[in-house]
């Protein structure tokens, strides 16, 4: 599959896949063909069982400048991609359906919507200088999806301090927050990148399932239903050693 705004790398071998924002002449703002490839490119590395994790990351100096209001306001400015069929679709809710683990590697600023592909990979590394912001109130907007992320990581009254405070806000703040999980270094996600290259892809993927379906379940009932699940994946392992 050819791709106007992204890059899908495939490495079978090494069990992993490569996600490549690739927008940079517009500082990787998405557009709805951009949100739809990353969700046609996720279904790819769901479906995919000789693929264990995904790497994202972004061309240029800013990782992403959330999106792009031309062309959401009027669909005639985006370059369709033929081979997709453009569906409505929240890059959150996109980034969500990604059942295999992700490593974000974030060399450029984070603004906006982008904090939605942040928020959603499994493990962040930001280089020293990057710089994190939600400008959304400033333009007369408000960053409606990205609470939906920051609440599944940092407290509400936080959330809604960030959504108020538009200004840049820098790595060690972004950490404290839990945004992100450390500062980038080679050594450190490479010994990440070769542990989940060697996990069972299974048991990654019905783990992580089970994490997103518990978030909208009642907690009574959220020990059974992982019970369930525990026993389902032993009843397939125990069934494929015969």
């Amino acid at each position: 599959m050819e791709y106007k705004f992204i890059r899908l790398g495939l490495d079978r071998y090494r069990k992993e896949a490569t996600l490549v924002l690739a927008r940079e002449e517009k500082r990787n703002a998405f557009t709805p063909t951009m949100v739809n490839e990353i969700a046609h490119a996720i279904n790819q590395i769901n479906d995919d069982p000789n693929v264990n994790l995904v790497i994202m990351k972004a061309e240029g100096p800013v990782f992403c400048a959330g999106m792009d209001l031309k062309t959401f306001n009027d669909s005639t400015l985006d370059t369709l991609n033929p081979n997709i069929v453009n569906k409505d679709l929240s890059l959150g809710d996109v980034i969500r359906g990604l059942i295999k683990p992700s490593i974000a590697i974030i060399e450029g600023d984070v603004i906006a919507g982008a904090f939605l592909l942040v928020l959603g990979c499994s493990y962040v590394y930001a280089a020293p200088n990057v710089r994190f912001k939600l400008p959304e109130l400033d333009l007369g907007l408000f960053p409606f999806q990205v609470m939906a992320s920051l609440l599944r990581i940092v407290p509400e009254k936080k959330v809604l301090q960030l959504c108020l405070e538009t200004d840049y806000f820098d790595v060690k703040r972004a950490i404290e927050l839990g945004i992100v999980d450390g500062l980038l270094d080679t050594e450190k996600v490479d010994e990440r990148i070769n542990y989940l290259r060697n996990v069972e892809v299974e048991a990654l993927t019905a783990g992580i399932k089970s994490l997103h379906e518990l978030s909208d379940m009642n907690s009574s009932l959220q020990y059974d239903f992982l019970k369930s699940r525990l026993n389902q994946l032993r009843m397939n392992k125990s069934n494929k050693s015969r």
